[in-house]
């Protein structure tokens, strides 16, 4: 039973700080004390909660609790969670409630700067998330599992800092000078120097091999110098052990590595070495860098700033990279380099029209020549019977023999993986599909499989049609096994290795297939889009784009420009050993423009004629685009509410909202899918956008079917 306190009007001006609870049934009034220096914590936690909570300090707690500290808090019956403390307050939000108690306090000092905060505060409000998932996918799992209680201390800073020194001292080697400049890259470092005295953000756009790495590394050495730091970012794991290699060489000490392949213990390492670091750094990394605590951020590189792995598409934040490290940068007052031999519309568009700078390095490193382009014409080649058994035409054949007898390599490039992407019963046309996803599964023939590509169901491959009971069952198209197996049959005896997801799961086995084909252990080379990434051989000197047009018919605006991307990267890969490499591209549309930029390595021609495309049919860089992707076990049920939403947004926003419509891949893991585009102008606040569609959700919720609605947002799709 509570104390009941009798006070006097005087005594209670004394003591004005009670809680007070009024018994209705028993007509009982309370006054509970509240300590005279009872403070309140407002923190995050880890959750996709749509606000901070708010925890009482403990007396004893209180010289300990410090803004962007670690705490322990417990939130429901029995749970509890490592949150970190935005704000404090003097006073309770709200004097009716009794808040609950902070169990212990992990830190000494913030693991977070104020910075850090305002970069997490703008993420969750531009790409429409919460705070908590942020935090969740910034901090690195080591500091957000709660299961030590152990307080860290200065004592342990510096024997974390050791060690991550004897870590970089086997990756830097003897540090080595820099590589003396072209003529080419002087200009183009120069150019970018000249841009950053006026604008924030600089485009290089450098065609392939023509050493755009030899500039970031001198811009890096000048921004050490002046004492800031640099954050470097590559889209993928795979291709940074080449890049750490030749920066550890320079920068020894100086250069550390962040990405999700190192283990929990590793990451909180180079984490609490970075927040503490007071000489200038450079982190190389991948998407999840931008999250890091730097002290002093000065430059800001974004490598192939055109690659899509830069986007985070599951879980939410449903983030961009290079847009988020450009606002990053800002924050900081840190310039932003992006670099690309084919940069995205968006960068280009940004260049053009003056909001970014621009600078060009056309010219290849040591003056190399461009590879050759052929176009075949498979389609008439087919027609005439001469490609009807085989994927290669007789050009590609010729050109891989007579590199293979001049001991050099081969890269074929097919763009899907597996033997067969379809299985099809003649007689009356039915097709295997996942039984959780609405997609065709794929025929893999080394584990023989049926495989979904979406969600890893698999299945053994048909012996006879479910539907007709027949067995004339026919495989129909190619993947990466079917090239492999036609290899081997074409070229008895000479090693041939797989590039994929299913030959290269791990790091360290896309690492060992990589080695092996420069050390000239592999002399053909097959892969997917990995292949694209990394693959840095002189050897080579023929390349196989098997099958062009898979590229280009994806149900997607960005279609083209990714098709032409990837080609390029593809392209890229020979003709770097001074001598002129041979490029056979198959494809049924050689008179296709996008081929023919291609073929003429115009990537101009190719990003105006889809620029003046986007422009007419309002998609980017001239409007927004947010897709809210809506997910529902009922396909009937999905499709009434997803109209239901979309009339609803359009009483705000008009025809900026699109009737919902089903994706490709219409249901995913039991679960239906519908999409609901919106199509914004360029200078529509933020802000307006949000508060519109969480009012949406707020009136939607009262709908009780719609509350078991999964509903996300993909900002700037």
């Amino acid at each position: 039973m509570p104390r009941l306190y009798v006070l006097t009007m005087r005594q209670f001006e004394k003591r004005p700080t009670f809680h007070l609870f009024l018994n209705n049934e028993k007509n009982h009034v309370y006054l509970f004390p509240i300590p005279e220096k009872m403070k309140y914590a407002e923190v995050i936690l880890p959750l996709p909660l749509a606000s901070t909570y708010v925890y009482s300090i403990p007396d004893e707690m209180e010289p300990l609790v410090r803004v962007h500290v670690r705490v322990t808090a417990p939130f429901g019956n029995k749970r509890s969670y490592t949150a970190i403390v935005k704000e404090i307050h003097e006073h309770p939000p709200d004097t009716s409630l009794a808040y609950k108690e902070i169990a212990a306090v992990l830190d000494e000092s913030p693991v977070i700067d104020s910075r850090q905060m305002q970069f997490w505060d703008w993420i969750a409000s531009y790409y429409l998330c919460k705070t908590g998932d942020v935090y969740k996918a910034a901090v690195p799992p080591g500091l957000v599992n709660n299961k030590t209680k152990k307080r860290v201390t200065k004592r342990e800073i510096p024997e974390s800092h050791e060690k991550a020194n004897s870590r970089n001292q086997q990756l830097a080697g003897a540090c080595t000078a820099l590589n003396a400049l072209t003529e080419a890259q002087q200009t183009a470092l120069a150019g970018v120097q000249a841009v950053f005295g006026t604008k924030p953000v600089c485009l290089l756009h450098g065609v392939s091999s023509c050493g755009k790495t030899e500039i970031y590394i001198h811009l890096i050495l000048n921004t050490l110098q002046q004492g800031s730091h640099v954050l470097y970012l590559l889209p993928e794991i795979a291709v940074t052990k080449r890049i750490t290699e030749r920066l550890g060489r320079i920068f020894g000490e100086s250069l550390m590595v962040y990405h999700s392949g190192f283990s929990d213990s590793k990451r909180v390492e180079i984490w609490n070495r970075l927040l503490h670091a007071k000489a200038p750094m450079v982190v190389v990394g991948v998407r999840s860098s931008v999250f890091l605590p730097f002290a002093n951020l000065g430059l800001v590189i974004v490598d192939e700033e055109h690659d899509d792995s830069y986007r985070q598409h599951d879980p939410a934040p449903r983030y961009h990279a290079r847009n988020a490290a450009i606002m990053l940068a800002q924050m900081y007052g840190a310039k932003t380099l992006l670099g690309s031999a084919t940069p995205s519309l968006e960068s280009f568009y940004n260049a053009k029209s003056g909001k970014y700078g621009l600078v060009k390095l056309p010219v290849r490193y040591e003056q190399t020549s461009e590879s050759l382009v052929r176009l075949v014409d498979v389609k008439e080649l087919r027609r005439k019977k001469i490609m009807k058994a085989t994927l290669f035409s007789p050009l590609l054949k010729t050109q891989m023999e007579e590199a293979l007898k001049r001991n050099e390599q081969v890269v074929l490039f097919q763009s899907r993986r597996g033997f067969a992407l379809v299985m099809e019963c003649k007689s009356c046309g039915h097709v295997a599909r996942c039984v959780d996803c609405e997609v065709t599964l794929t025929y893999h023939k080394h584990v023989n499989r049926l495989v979904c590509h979406y969600c890893g169901y698999s299945v053994l491959p048909l012996a006879y049609c479910p539907v007709c009971r027949g067995t004339d069952i026919k495989l129909m198209g190619f993947g990466t096994e079917t090239v492999e197996e036609e290899i081997e049959a074409l070229f008895p005896g000479i090693p041939a290795s797989r590039l994929d997801l299913d030959t290269a799961r791990t790091r360290k086995s896309y690492e060992r297939i990589l080695t092996d084909f420069e050390q000239g252990k592999t002399k053909i080379l097959i892969g997917a889009r990995m292949l694209a990434k990394g693959l840095d051989c002189k050897q080579v000197s023929v390349v196989g784009i098997v099958n062009a047009d898979s590229l280009m018919n994806a149900p997607d605006f960005r279609a083209h420009e990714r098709a032409f991307q990837l080609m390029m990267q593809v392209i890229s890969c020979g003709g770097r050993s001074g001598k002129q490499g041979v490029v056979v591209l198959q494809t049924s549309h050689p008179e296709h423009p996008l081929i023919q930029a291609v073929q003429a390595f115009d990537y101009e021609r190719m990003a105006f004629e889809q620029l003046s495309e986007r422009k007419m049919f309002r998609y980017p860089p001239y409007f927004r685009l947010i897709v809210l992707e809506l997910r529902y076990r009922d396909e009937s049920i999905l499709e009434e509410l997803s109209v239901h939403y979309a009339e609803t947004l359009q009483q705000e926003l008009g025809e900026r909202v699109l009737p919902p419509f089903a994706p490709p891949v219409n249901r995913v893991q039991m679960l239906y899918v519908r999409h609901i585009m919106l199509k914004l102008e360029t200078a529509f606040p933020v802000v307006q956008v949000r508060t519109i569609l969480e009012q949406t959700n707020r009136t939607m919720q009262s709908l009780p079917k719609f509350r078991q609605v999964i509903l996300h947002y993909e900002v700037d799709n």
